[in-house]
C-alpha cells in the first residue's frame, strides 16, 4: 500500500497524561498502551464541529468521538470511567489550544467583571494527586467499588433529565389526586434511579465464603441490606467524587485587589472554544 505523501503533516501528540485510576475499563482492549503515559492529540476540524452540535453533546456522542480521535490509545470512549473524564477533556483542550484559558468572573466584593488567564496544567496536576479508594471494609464484608463508565453515567443522566422535565410539568398542574399520584410515581422512579446508580458502582462483595460478583445477588442484597451499609457505600462514592472535583482557582481582582475563587465550567460547547 502506498504511503500518503502528506503523512508527515499529520498531527502529532502534544502531551502525555497519566490516568489516575489506570483506566479501570470494563471491556478488555479498550486501552492500548501505557495508562501512565497516554498520548493526547489536538482536535481536528471535524472534532471542533462535533463539540458544537447540541444534540450529539446531550447524548454524549460528541464527547466519545472526540476522545477516540484525540486519544487513539482509547478504542471505546464510552468505556472511559467518569472520574478520568475531566482529566482527558482538559488534556485535549491543552493539546488543542494551549495551557491557558481565559475566564470571566465578577468580583465578589466590587462586582466588577474581569478576565483571568487560568493555567489548565493545574488540573492535570490535581488529578495526578488523586487516588481512587474503592474498598469498604464492614466487619466480615469487603465491598469493592468501581467508577461508572461514561456510557452508564450518560444513560443515568438522560433518565434523570426526563424525570425532572416531567416533574416540572406536574408542578404546573392544578393540585389534585391525579397530580399527587403522578408526582409519587416520579419520586419512586428517582429513588430507583439512585439505587441503580449505586448498584452499578459495586464491582464485587467479598464474604468469608468467597467473592460475589453476580449482579442479581448483589442487587438482592442491596434491596435487603441495613441502612448503615447502604449509607457507607453511598458515602464512599461521594468521597471519591469530591476528591476528583476540579478545584477552584484563586484570582485577584484588578479593581479592588480582593481575592476570589473561580471554577472552570466544563460545559464542553464553551470549554473547547479557542478563546
Amino acid at each position: 500500500m502506498a504511503t500518503n505523501p502528506l503523512q508527515k503533516y499529520f498531527r502529532q501528540p502534544k502531551i502525555y497524561v497519566n490516568l489516575p485510576t489506570k483506566g479501570m475499563f470494563n471491556e478488555p482492549g479498550t486501552l492500548v498502551g501505557d495508562p501512565e503515559n497516554m498520548p493526547i492529540y489536538g482536535m481536528t476540524g471535524m472534532d471542533e464541529i462535533l463539540m458544537k452540535t447540541p444534540d450529539a453533546l446531550l447524548k454524549g456522542e460528541s464527547t466519545v468521538k472526540v476522545i477516540e480521535s484525540c486519544c487513539p490509545s482509547i478504542k471505546n470512549g464510552w468505556d472511559v470511567n467518569i472520574l478520568d473524564l475531566d482529566l482527558i477533556l482538559s488534556a485535549i483542550r491543552i493539546a488543542t489550544h494551549g495551557n491557558t484559558m481565559t475566564i470571566s468572573h465578577s468580583c465578589n466584593e466590587c462586582k466588577e467583571t474581569s478576565d483571568f488567564e487560568i493555567e489548565l496544567g493545574n488540573i492535570i496536576t490535581h488529578f495526578n494527586q488523586c487516588a481512587y479508594d474503592g474498598k469498604i471494609v464492614l466487619k466480615d464484608l469487603i465491598i469493592r467499588l468501581r467508577p461508572l463508565s461514561y456510557k452508564k453515567w450518560t444513560e443515568f443522566q438522560m433518565v434523570s433529565f426526563n424525570i425532572q422535565r416531567q416533574m416540572t410539568q406536574i408542578i404546573r398542574m392544578e393540585e389534585s389526586d391525579e397530580q399527587t399520584k403522578l408526582a409519587n410515581a416520579l419520586y419512586e422512579q428517582m429513588a430507583n434511579l439512585q439505587r441503580e446508580t449505586l448498584l452499578s458502582q459495586i464491582e464485587a462483595v467479598e464474604v468469608p465464603e468467597g467473592v460475589v460478583d453476580q449482579r442479581t445477588y448483589i442487587q438482592e442484597w442491596i434491596e435487603n441490606t441495613e441502612q448503615a451499609i447502604y449509607d457507607a457505600i453511598k458515602n464512599q462514592i461521594e468521597k471519591n467524587r469530591l476528591a476528583w472535583e476540579i478545584p477552584k482557582m484563586k484570582v485577584t481582582c484588578p479593581d479592588c485587589s480582593a481575592e476570589n475563587e473561580v471554577g472552570i465550567d466544563m460545559d464542553q460547547s464553551s470549554f473547547f472554544a479557542s478563546a
